[in-house]
């Protein structure tokens, strides 16, 4: 686990680095196009793809680990690369017949997908999706074979390709700016048929052996039962999201950009920290299942849980209490005026809340998902939905847009109950979290240490400040001092997965 621990490190700040290789793509292709109907264009035909296909390749690529999983350990590595090349050779097939329709038909899709579009706009968009629906094939190739990297234990390629994929598009997007803009699309095209070259080279170098099977009749039956459910649980998710900005576009103005700037934040946090854990626990769940070996498998899950507490309590407790100086810094330039700051703070406080069961349900979910059960979380994925609805017409007569982001919360927690309720019924040979003790400690030397730090805050020297560093600084020093402070009690409470922290220090 140490190792894991210090690979979870590595991600956080490669994953960091790859964010802002973003940020800086995102720069580039607004100082050389700005708001015009090209971008427009290249926004929505990389968006159509992604909305027709991202949820399938998705679920296919979470199927498939747990299968292939079952196979290498029970029949060897050359089943398994049999069977990782039927999936490919599944997807390429669908990927291939995506591809001429989206060619064929891209005047008909455009026409749904962006029916605000007419003249020039559309008949951009028209271009770009074609070569869009051409690097869907590369996308899902790579998907597949990223997971099983990840099987075999590797997880940092997969993030440093990011960064090749960004400078590729970058270094498109300049040259047609000085050329032609119909050029735009091709780098994505590029850039993710070099991934998935690159990914093909690395998975042969870890015993993959492609073979052309054709013979896949099983193999479809056996991704398409595992894969559906999780793709509904997927759209389920999509739903709620739907749901709360089609409630909070009848709010006062810029209600829906608040609660996605909110839910940015979370997401930020979570991509930083319990993404990327239970991406590196997912493949030792899932091989710990197919080898029957449950104590090692209520070991990882025991302390994925832990490390998941001591990461999102504070992250939680953190956010709720600097949710509108987190918020000011980060956002408030421009046309971003302190009411919006005050909106967008709102929605991430109350979005914050429930952060810690928003973790714990991923990780619980890929427990349930590496013992082939995709059809738990789906059904409770469902119910949440349901409460989740009624809790906003309830709450958003009363609270508005905090409403909303407080219902997301609540369903959160209900989830997680009824995840642990249902992994305690149907897998009594699991066991989640060995101590409770452990539990409360992190809790306490969190409040202590997050409470300690807005004393400090409160009665800093320093006056409110306009300046964005000064902000900064105003902010950091505490947030310091909440650190040091959770770490030490952490230590005088002896919760031993520090031990895993202090391995990477000092390493």
């Amino acid at each position: 686990m140490r190792t894991a621990a210090q690979t979870a490190v590595l991600m956080a700040i490669l994953t960091l680095i790859s964010k802002v290789f973003g940020f800086v793509r995102e720069m580039v292709m607004a100082n050389f196009f700005g708001t015009t109907y090209i971008t427009d264009a290249y926004v929505m035909a990389f968006a159509i793809p992604m909305i027709i296909f991202g949820g399938v390749f998705g679920s296919i690529a979470t199927a498939y680990m747990p299968l292939f999983s079952r196979i290498t350990e029970n029949d060897g590595e050359k089943a398994g690369s049999k069977f990782t090349s039927e999936v490919i050779n599944l997807l390429l097939v669908v990927s291939i017949i995506a591809a001429i329709v989206g060619i064929a038909f891209s005047d008909q899709i455009v026409s749904i997908f962006a029916s605000g579009f007419s003249g020039e706009t559309a008949r951009l968009t028209s271009f770009f999706t074609k070569v869009t629906f051409c690097y869907v094939l590369f996308t899902s190739i790579a998907n597949i074979l990223e997971a099983y990297l990840q099987y075999k234990g590797i997880f940092l390629v997969q993030i440093v390709l990011g960064y090749v994929q960004n400078i590729i598009v970058i270094g498109v997007i300049i040259i047609s700016a000085f050329t032609s803009h119909y050029y735009l699309a091709f780098g994505f095209l590029l850039a993710h048929s070099t991934r998935a070259i690159i990914l093909v080279f690395i998975a042969k170098k870890r015993k993959f052996k492609y073979s052309p099977v054709l013979k896949m009749d099983e193999t479809v039956k056996r991704i398409v039962i595992i894969a559906l459910p999780v793709f509904i649980a997927s759209g389920i998710g999509q739903i709620n999201t739907f749901v709360d900005k089609t409630l909070a576009s009848g709010l006062p103005e810029g209600s829906v950009a608040a609660l996605n700037y909110g839910m940015i934040l979370v997401g930020v946090i979570t991509g930083l920290t319990i993404t990327i854990l239970t991406t590196i626990l997912y493949p030792k769940l899932n091989q710990a299942n197919s080898l029957q070996d449950f104590d090692r498998f209520s070991d990882i899950i025991g302390t994925g849980m832990t490390l998941v507490a001591i990461v999102a309590i504070p992250c939680s407790l953190g956010a709720m209490v600097y949710s509108g100086q987190v918020v000011q810094i980060i956002y408030e330039r421009g046309v971003f005026d302190p009411v919006a700051t005050s909106m967008t703070g709102s929605a991430f406080f109350y979005y914050s809340m429930g952060l810690l069961f928003l973790s714990l349900n991923t990780l619980m979910i890929q427990a349930y998902y590496s013992m082939h059960d995709m059809k738990t979380p789906m059904i409770f994925a469902g119910i949440g939905v349901i409460i989740n609805i009624i809790l906003n017409l309830i709450l958003i007569q009363f609270m508005a847009l905090s409403g909303l982001a407080l219902a997301t919360s609540i369903s959160y927690l209900v989830i997680t109950v009824m995840l642990f309720a249902g992994m305690k019924r149907k897998y009594p040979h699991v066991l989640l979290m060995r101590s409770k003790r452990k539990l409360l400690k992190i809790t306490v030397a969190a409040l202590v240490a997050v409470g300690s730090s807005y004393l400090i805050y409160i009665f800093g020297v320093m006056p409110m400040a306009d300046v964005i560093y000064m902000r900064v600084v105003q902010l950091g020093i505490p947030v310091a001092v909440a650190i040091l402070i959770y770490f030490g009690l952490l230590v005088v409470f002896k919760v031993e997965e520090l031990n895993m922290i202090k391995q990477i220090v000092k390493r």
